[in-house]
């Protein structure tokens, strides 16, 4: 049996950000998922991403770890932040940007 918990830790450590996202970074498959990657595109972020269509039990997982139930799931530096509209949130107000410089 897979240890998701494990496989996540070592995901959001592998980049300064990591996207749970539907579809890749190069095809985004819903909106938020893709405002996402838009936003993340804009301040230069060093991110990667993993397709949650393509494991529903990590993704089970992993709302169960951050008690939220919608994908994207945004870390920063192993940190969740949250999703879509906290990642957009802190981009506009320069948050996002003071985050991944320190």
């Amino acid at each position: 049996m897979t240890d998701y918990k494990s496989v996540i830790q070592e995901q959001v450590s592998s980049k300064p950000v990591f996207v749970y996202m539907k579809g890749t970074p190069n095809m985004p498959m819903c909106g938020f998922s893709a405002r996402t990657v838009e936003v993340l595109k804009a301040v230069g972020a060093d991110f990667a991403a993993f397709n949650i269509l393509d494991d529903m039990k990590l993704f089970e997982t992993l709302k169960q770890i951050n008690e939220w139930p919608t994908s994207p799931q945004v870390y920063v530096k192993g940190e969740f932040i949250g999703g879509c509209d906290i990642t957009v949130e802190m981009f506009e107000s320069g948050e996002l940007q003071k985050m991944l410089k320190g």
